[in-house]
């Protein structure tokens, strides 16, 4: 049986495969293959594994004649044409659980970061432009017992609440139900959204992209901020309408941004590079050996299980 993976991935990953005796291709370029190339990619090959930045869509799906299982090397799988896959009977895995506590990790450097300007101070440095100690120079915001508003308390939501607990912050979050024993070990309160939106000192997002949250954070959420509130995301760009932030970064609303996700990735919205208070990340928010190890072992482990006729772990559908 044969596996075409759309880039490479750590050999920890292969090794599962490969040790099974499937015959494994990777996409050669280190870029992002196009539909044409991955349409091509998968043609008599029994599996795809592919990448979040893969749009695997219809026209991919039913190219494939004989695909009996999709890995999605990542936790997200907005990428996919679930009914598509679903229709053809074709099994739709991806990696969940692995990278949350490595993303938490990034979304609360990034919460720091832009608290207290950290890049802003580098960057002053780097140019030589530094002029000695000075009592208003480069004011930060206070991390400790600032109000930190949670969107989506699932298992990075929830991390990242831990991680605030020891910060002294007090906790509120809004997620499709109540988490008691998130709240228990945090002391956080569960709020509506409009509740979130009007409360946080620091709102991050940890919600998936859905037709639901796509553009979920508008103008009129926006409005609702506090004036001076610090913007983190690390879930998926979408969930942000870029042209109402960089409005409303134009009217001073924001002390900061921060995002390791944006809209039309790897393509950054040029206005937001002309803010010194918008801190841009390249999506790394599980980019450690051992996460990224982790991930290629846990996806090509499920592919395989699939392959064998037996039911993966971590099944989308």
């Amino acid at each position: 049986m044969k596996v075409f993976i759309t880039r490479k991935i750590p050999e920890e990953g292969i090794k599962i495969l490969e040790d099974a005796g499937l015959e494994v291709s990777v996409f050669s370029d280190d870029r992002i293959p196009s539909k044409g190339e991955i349409i091509n990619g998968i043609k008599n090959v029994d599996a795809l594994i592919s990448l979040l930045t893969d749009p695997i869509d219809c026209d991919v799906i039913e190219s494939g004649k004989k695909l009996k299982v999709i890995g999605n090397y990542a936790v997200g799988y907005n990428n996919i044409d679930l009914k598509c896959a679903k229709r053809r009977g074709i099994k739709v895995v991806n990696t969940p659980g692995v990278l949350t506590e490595t993303t938490a990790d990034l979304t609360f450097a990034l919460i720091l970061a832009a608290s207290r300007r950290i890049v802003e101070g580098y960057d002053i440095i780097r140019k030589g432009e530094f002029k000695g100690w000075a009592p208003l120079f480069l004011l930060g915001k206070e991390v400790y017992g600032s109000t930190l508003g949670i969107l989506g308390a699932g298992r990075i939501g929830q991390a990242v609440g831990r991680r605030a607990k020891g910060f002294g912050m007090r906790i509120l979050y809004s997620s499709r139900s109540k988490k008691p024993q998130f709240e228990k070990e945090t002391n956080a309160k569960f709020v509506s959204l409009d509740e979130l939106l009007r409360n946080s000192d620091i709102l991050t997002i940890h919600v998936p992209l859905t037709n639901e949250t796509y553009h979920l954070i508008s103008d009129e959420e926006i409005k609702m901020m506090k004036d001076g509130v610090i913007l983190v995301n690390t879930a998926r760009g979408e969930i942000i309408d870029e042209k109402a932030l960089v409005k409303f970064l134009h009217r001073g609303k924001f002390f900061a941004v921060a995002l390791d996700v944006f809209e039309n990735e790897p393509n950054v919205n040029p206005e937001l590079l002309k803010f010194n208070n918008v801190l841009i990340t390249p999506h790394i928010g599980s980019a450690t050996e051992k996460t990224r190890k982790k991930m290629a072992e846990i996806v090509c482990a499920d592919v395989l299980r699939v392959l064998k006729g037996e039911e993966p772990l971590h099944r989308v559908v």
